[in-house]
């Protein structure tokens, strides 16, 4: 910072303390129940999962766990 702030003893006026509203770190965890299964893939799916998740720093099995749930929950809801 170039310029520094100059704090003053001026009064700030009437103060409202606000309840704290916003949901634990722990809320924020969306804990689901997993199964775990043995699946088949073409090699060349899997590897353009590992490449994606390579570029977007994540995991390849989170990324295919996740279009299968999105999958799942658009035709849920359509059936």
């Amino acid at each position: 910072m170039k310029t520094k702030i100059k704090y003053t003893d001026e009064p700030l006026g009437e103060l409202k303390v606000i309840k704290d509203f916003l949901p634990s770190p722990a809320q924020l965890i969306l804990k689901e129940e997993n199964v775990k299964i043995t699946i088949a893939l073409k090699k060349s799916s899997v590897e353009f999962f590992k490449n994606e998740a390579k570029k977007n720093h994540t995991s390849y099995q989170k990324m295919i766990r996740h279009l299968i749930d999105w999958y799942a929950l658009h035709n849920e809801k359509s059936a």
